[in-house]
């Protein structure tokens, strides 16, 4: 289990790829590419590009601890680092139905998304918008939802990411904070593992040792976690007691 330190806030994320014309092979998408923080790049690598002995999950859970943990744009800027590094179409999701933010990010409408997803028979694809010309698609979270047990219904999940993994070749799922909400466990099961993510300097290790070990419990693989929102160095043995 890799842990990665986001030493800068995440108050204002930049864009490495997007945008009509700036896919990640030209140089202006290379150019954004080198201004995402590097252990965002670092954290791509090690999960994604090149996990070692491991097989490269397809699928990953982003997972905070608690709600403002800056969850949602760590995984709205792996998947552009992802996007921009592997010669493959990556597709990020936007599960966080309690406080979705990806179609900000990255300025697109909320509707027609992943809350209509889970219940429309038509193929998932059509709830996917392209970025530009890009390999990287957003599924955003859709129209509000009231019966939120409509949409996590565990079969249906599975038929639908079934879908996503068939149609995608990586799968970058945001979603609720685990300390408030189950969703997050429940995606993660429709995943290969999760990336937990903790705010350096709020999230409380009592905190982060019940959700992993719910995570544990539910048999998902904690991939790795991220620090996020430090201002200084902390040392990596702390937080390898997980």
């Amino acid at each position: 289990m890799g842990v990665f330190e986001v030493l800068r806030t995440a108050d204002a994320p930049q864009r490495a790829i997007g945008g009509e014309g700036t896919p990640a092979h030209t140089e202006q998408g290379r150019a954004r590419y080198r201004d995402v923080d590097d252990e965002i790049a670092k954290l791509v690598q090690r999960v994604f590009v090149l996990p070692g002995a491991g097989k490269a999950p397809g699928a990953a859970a982003f997972c905070a601890v608690e709600a403002g943990a800056g969850c949602s744009w760590i995984c709205a800027q792996s998947s552009e680092a992802l996007a921009a590094q592997a010669p493959a179409s990556v597709c990020v999701i936007d599960a966080n139905l309690r406080g979705p933010s990806l179609h900000e990010y990255f300025q697109l409408e909320i509707e027609n998304g992943f809350s209509e997803a889970m219940k429309d028979s038509r193929p998932v694809s059509d709830f996917a918008k392209r970025v530009g010309k890009s390999n990287l698609w957003v599924m955003t979270a859709g129209a509000a939802e009231r019966d939120l047990n409509q949409v996590f219904n565990p079969a249906r999940l599975h038929a639908r990411f079934s879908e996503l993994r068939a149609q995608f070749d990586y799968l970058l799922i945001d979603t609720p904070a685990a300390g408030l909400f189950s969703d997050g466990v429940l995606l993660a099961q429709m995943t290969d593992g999760v990336i937990l993510v903790i705010g350096s300097n709020s999230t409380r290790r009592e905190s982060a040792k019940i959700v992993k070990d719910n995570f544990d419990a539910a048999r998902v693989s904690v991939l790795g976690v991220v620090m996020n929102r430090r201002t200084f160095p902390m040392p990596e043995a702390l937080y390898r007691r997980l």
